[in-house]
């Protein structure tokens, strides 16, 4: 795993869960319309599991601390959590030769 497959996938996980957050619950309990939170909130879940093997992987694979691995953790539990570290990420991600 490389830091391009972590961003990728923190951006998906990040992106299910606003909306989960801003469309799909207020459905639910706004307009009783349950059946979004069922589907966003199980590809949410998925997304999260991933999101953590894969950032679990890329810390082993470049050696970084236990303290970035729960950086990327406390990212992932936060509405748009997930595009800050996405920011700090940048920084590690190697440039692309020409």
């Amino acid at each position: 795993m490389d830091i391009k497959a972590l961003r990728l996938v923190g951006f998906l996980e990040g992106l299910s869960f606003l909306l989960l957050v801003f469309i799909a619950m207020p459905m639910k309990y706004i307009w009783d319309q349950p059946l979004l939170v069922k589907y966003v909130g199980m590809g949410h879940g998925v997304l999260f599991i991933v999101f953590l093997l894969v950032l679990f992987a890329v810390c082993e694979r470049q050696k970084w601390s236990l303290k970035m691995f729960l950086l990327g953790f406390m990212a992932s539990i936060l509405p748009f959590g997930p595009f800050f570290f996405d920011h700090k990420l940048k920084a590690f991600q190697r440039p692309v030769a020409e």
